[in-house]
């Protein structure tokens, strides 16, 4: 394992870690799964988390048996219509729903010199980013649209690590599902989890500190 003080930039996702916008995330899909006549259940909202639009829709659609009633047009749009809703839920965000812990962590990986960057399946992070009023604390942000596969692919903490100007190695990521933990190791950084195991394993965003990550190290 890499020795803490190589450490120099900070991979993060977004949903789960940074701020709870899953929850406008399942209100949508939830609401689209209706209309289509899909039934709804813990293990199908679970199976959603972490995966990026397409994939998420496709899920949805199999688990009704209708994957093939719907061209790739179609399934575009009804995309577009569950993101459509999902944006006016996410309007609402203030910096009051940044994750308990958070905000005082980004201060203190800024104070401390490191750079940062977002690794989302998420296309509405600049938004919500914005929303929270934290879009300066990072370098970057991966643009979903671009990457070839999503998470557990490694594709996204890699590019995270581009977006820094870092050899992977010198980068850690925060995760909350265990896909993502799997893309962050597939991209040789340090796996935090936070409520999912990682090679640093943390019960909540309450307790991410560098000195809680560096004790795991």
């Amino acid at each position: 394992m890499v020795e803490f003080n190589d450490i120099k930039g900070v991979a993060f996702d977004m949903d789960g870690v940074i701020a709870d916008t899953a929850k406008f995330h399942t209100i949508a899909w939830r609401q689209l799964a209706e209309s289509l006549g899909v039934t709804w259940n813990p293990e199908l909202q679970e199976n959603l988390k972490g995966i990026g639009r397409m994939d998420s829709l496709n899920m949805i659609l199999e688990a009704g048996d209708i994957v093939d009633k719907y061209s790739d047009a179609q399934k575009e749009a009804l995309a577009t219509s569950k993101n459509d809703a999902y944006k006016e839920l996410i309007a609402t965000l203030t910096p009051d729903d940044i994750l308990p812990g958070m905000k005082n962590f980004l201060d203190e990986l800024q104070e401390n010199g490191y750079q940062m960057s977002v690794a989302s399946a998420s296309k509405n992070a600049p938004f919500i980013l914005e929303r929270l009023g934290l879009t300066s604390y990072f370098v970057g942000i991966v643009d979903p649209a671009s990457l070839h596969a999503g998470k557990p692919d490694p594709e996204i903490f890699a590019r995270a690590a581009e977006i820094l100007d870092l050899d992977p190695h010198y980068v850690m990521g925060l995760e909350d599902s265990e896909a993502g933990i799997q893309s962050i190791r597939g991209a040789n950084e340090l796996a935090i989890g936070i409520g999912v195991t990682g090679d640093v394993t943390l019960a909540s965003t309450q307790e991410v500190s560098l000195a809680a990550i560096k004790a795991q190290v």
